[in-house]
Parts: C-alpha cells; structure tokens; sequence
C-alpha cells in the first residue's frame, strides 16, 4: 500500500510539473507523506530524531543511543558493531532500499520508542537526515 501511495505522491507532484527527482529516496520519503497525510517536517525529525523517550529498552531510550546526536558520525550497536552515519550526506546510500528502511525502522522504533513509528515520524526522520 505505501509503494502504490507513494508512486501515486510521485506521479502528481510530477503531473503538476514539481521539479521532483523521483529517486528511491523521494519515492521512500513521497509514500510516508502521503500516508501521514501532511508534509514532513525537517526540524520535528531532528527534534525526534534527538528526544529522549519512554516506552522502550532503558539503555536505547534515544535514537541517539547508538547512533550519535551528530548523524554525520558513525555510531555503535548495544554490542559494539559499527553503524554507518545516518546523514545522507556521508552515507549516500541511506533510504534508498525501502525493505531495508522499513527493517530498520521497525526494529529501532520498537527499541526506542516500544512500538512501530507512525508513517509521520518516519517522514520527519528522513526528511531531516536527508538534509544531514
């Protein structure tokens, strides 16, 4: 449903002749704002993105925990394991495989938060590290 919503976004941003590169990322970033159903939000993904919450695992209650208030730097999992930096500006590859994406979301959203994303945090956080 959110690869038809997004493809649908894509098509009529570019149907209304929006200058839109409509790369894995746009399409990937395009379905989580159709399906949030508002625009997403740069500065509310960093704010997100930075928030301590409740919900989950005490020693990941921060998207942070792992991966760095900084998403140009390389983080590390729980167990030590590398993880690449999330800005999209070091690591170009980032939200363009959007099973990938979704694996990573669902599993991290579960760890921080005690529960999946909404499609709007998920807009939010890409949007801003997109921007990173």
């Amino acid at each position: 449903m959110t690869r038809i919503l997004a493809a649908l976004a894509v098509a009529a941003a570019l149907a209304a002749g929006t200058a839109l590169a409509a790369g894995p990322r746009d399409t990937l970033l395009a379905g989580y704002v159709a399906e949030a159903g508002a625009p997403a939000s740069a500065a509310r993904g960093e704010a997100f993105f930075k928030a301590t919450h409740s919900g989950g695992k005490p020693d990941t209650a921060s998207c942070t925990a792992c991966h760095t208030a900084d998403p140009r730097s390389a983080g590390r999992t729980r167990a030590g394991k590398p993880i690449e930096p999330m800005a999209v500006s070091v690591s170009p590859d980032r939200f363009t495989d959007p099973a990938k994406v979704e694996k990573w979301f669902r599993r991290n959203c579960n760890s921080v938060l005690g529960r999946e994303c909404t499609a709007a945090e998920k807009a939010d956080v890409v949007a801003w590290l997109t921007g990173q």
